[in-house]
């Protein structure tokens, strides 16, 4: 059974938060929470204090160990350990083969996965040594099977989901929390770019409230929404032969 961290104005850490579901996330949880956001472009963190006094921006490429590091030791060292750890940062960028680059998806794993890595790295000490924390690592839906596109995204994505699974074995009987993030399609600056039919498409709010509900949950994996993620589920364990007809037709490219 997993354990709940403390409610009352928790320290929550979250990654990825100048957009997306990282900026809604932020907006939403500081009201009742002090925020350490960290995100690559400091502008768009100074924008989000101010309707935030909460919310305390750092500014750090996950994909960076020590820059990450830094700022994270800056946070605990002024907001003190973290409770809540929100693993969101992420890119994502289409894939052809007609424009096949390998430094892509150098880029995808850089950042996607060795930056939760990265993450971890700096806070698992303190939340082992108190015997107290909460870790949500935002994946996706695109780790089940493959998508449209997805050549580079869907497999950092699936990393994250079989470091998720691995991290609850070991950190579950110390006291740490561990949840798995499977949003389905959000909509975001990223996924405008997408040339095919995006079912289920949510807002970048919606998700957000997704999460939280999840969060107060003692449920591993947060999925949502709920129509395509258990089609996705249900297309995981089909044969390759069916699942790969069935979305090339569900999911058509234009």
């Amino acid at each position: 059974r997993q354990v709940r961290v403390p409610k009352a104005n928790p320290h929550i850490l979250i990654t990825g938060a100048s957009a997306g579901i990282g900026k809604a996330l932020c907006e939403k949880l500081a009201e009742h929470s002090t925020i350490s956001a960290i995100a690559r472009r400091k502008d768009q963190l100074d924008a989000l204090r101010e309707n935030a006094p909460t919310l305390h921006p750092y500014s750090a490429d996950v994909s960076d160990r020590e820059k990450l590091a830094a700022a994270i030791c800056c946070a605990q060292d002024e907001h003190g350990a973290v409770d809540i750890a929100i693993l969101n940062a992420g890119i994502y960028q289409p894939v052809t083969a007609e424009h096949f680059d390998a430094a892509v998806f150098h880029q995808h794993m850089a950042v996607n996965y060795m930056g939760v890595i990265h993450c971890l790295e700096a806070i698992l000490p303190q939340m082992i040594e108190r015997r107290r924390g909460h870790i949500a690592i935002m994946a996706s839906v695109a780790g089940y099977r493959g998508l449209p596109r997805s050549a580079a995204y869907g497999p950092s994505k699936a990393a994250l989901q079989n470091l998720a699974e691995s991290l609850y074995f070991d950190l579950t009987p110390k006291q740490i929390k561990v949840q798995l993030i499977n949003p389905g399609f959000v909509e975001t600056q990223a996924t405008s770019v997408n040339d095919f039919t995006m079912p289920g498409l949510i807002s970048a709010e919606r998700a957000a409230d997704e999460v939280i509900k999840g969060l107060q949950q003692d449920k591993f994996e947060i999925a949502f929404p709920r129509g395509f993620t258990i089609f996705m589920k249900c297309a995981s364990i089909l044969p390759y032969n069916l699942y790969l007809s069935f979305a090339s037709r569900f999911m058509k490219t234009g």
